[in-house]
């Protein structure tokens, strides 16, 4: 994530008790950007937003917003004078206040009538100002936390994993409407979360995080097609690597001569998404044979798993997506490629294709 800083974040460290939970994490996000903090359950997500948002202290590192000084270690601004919005994970609205009540919550009370008005109409809230947050639904319980994170004008938003706890169409539905509505906004926010479709849903550029740091950060196409590592091509979805030697701009593997995203020179493991395989019925050029092991149906296409021929150097499992109706389990197939294969380090070398952890 490049370009004019909003949120500069440089070698932060921090700690529960004795047991560190960030070394040396390194982010950069953009003034107007919406950024994503991808990562698995544990790896300090929330720990980062709450340094950010002036709830837990950094032992290392500094923290800058527009340049101005949040935390170094030793100087400590206050949350409340950080001017940064916080959208935890149970919206956290006062039980007994009213929707304009919670929305107007610590503003001034010159034009706080107006200022609320405005939060209703940019969440899409009008006429529900007198209810009470126990006659709303979930995502309207959400909307409001996100119009009360808003209206004090903060230089930063963070979300902390808010759609987590909403039924499956209700978070799709949501995470849609606050990213439309923060760019409606101008804003620059940060949200962290485990499901990798939201990220990608949601975010201009996206941070993969692991133990503690920030293992690259681009765009969703960028890591998507491109990942720095095994790590972070699974943590964007699931990935055929396949053993692979470098030659004149190709990766040899067992599909034969495959285009490269970048030429390393360096023998190793090479990434296949699963879009890039295809089925035929009729042996080809630089095609495996491999057999059906399992097909699974998700509406918009069909995700099959293929045991390839064992003589091949190749994982024990591939996975392809497919449009079309797939051949029955325990059908023989060939397998070819599609599209230039991204190289991988060799360390992460893999015994099959694996899904981001959830």
């Amino acid at each position: 994530m490049t370009g004019q800083p909003g949120l500069l974040i440089e070698q932060l460290e921090a700690a529960h008790g004795r047991s560190p939970v960030l070394t040396g994490l390194d982010l950069t996000v953009e003034d107007g950007a919406l950024a994503c903090v991808l990562g698995p359950s544990g790896c300090g997500k929330s720990t980062l937003l709450r340094i950010v948002a002036g709830f837990h202290p950094a032992a290392r590192g500094r923290v800058t917003l527009r340049g101005r000084l949040l935390d170094d270690g030793r100087t400590r601004v206050p949350a409340e004078r950080r001017r940064i919005g916080y959208v935890p994970q149970d919206g956290a609205l006062f039980p007994h206040l009213t929707v304009a009540a919670n929305i107007g919550f610590g503003l001034p009370r010159d034009g706080r009538r107006e200022r609320v008005g405005e939060m209703l109409g940019l969440v899409g809230l009008d006429g529900l100002a007198d209810r009470h947050p126990h006659q709303l639904s979930g995502g309207q319980q959400q909307r409001v936390a996100l119009a009360r994170a808003l209206a004090p004008r903060p230089q930063l938003l963070l979300l902390d994993e808010p759609f987590a706890a909403l039924d499956a169409a209700l978070r799709t539905e949501l995470r849609t409407e606050v990213a439309a509505t923060l760019r409606r906004a101008g804003a620059t926010a940060i949200l962290v979360t485990h499901d990798v479709d939201e990220a990608l849903a949601f975010a201009d550029a996206i941070a993969v995080m692991r133990d503690g740091r920030i293992v690259q950060a681009d765009t969703p196409h960028a890591l998507y097609h491109r990942p720095a590592d095994a790590s972070v091509a699974r943590a964007l979805g699931e990935a055929n690597l396949l053993p692979a030697k470098q030659a004149d701009g190709y990766a040899v593997t067992a599909f034969g001569p495959l285009p490269l995203t970048s030429d390393t020179g360096q023998d190793g493991v090479v990434m296949l998404r699963p879009h890039q395989l295809r089925m035929t019925c009729e042996p080809g050029p630089h095609s495996v044979p491999a057999r059906v092991t399992a097909c699974l149906f998700r509406g918009h296409d069909h995700r099959v798993e293929f045991a390839p021929d064992p003589g091949r150097d190749l994982p024990e499992r591939l996975v392809a997506y497919t449009d079309a109706p797939p051949p029955a389990v325990g059908s023989e197939v060939h397998l070819r490629t599609q599209g230039p294969a991204h190289p991988l380090p060799a360390a992460g070398r893999s015994a099959e294709a694996e899904t981001v952890a959830s």
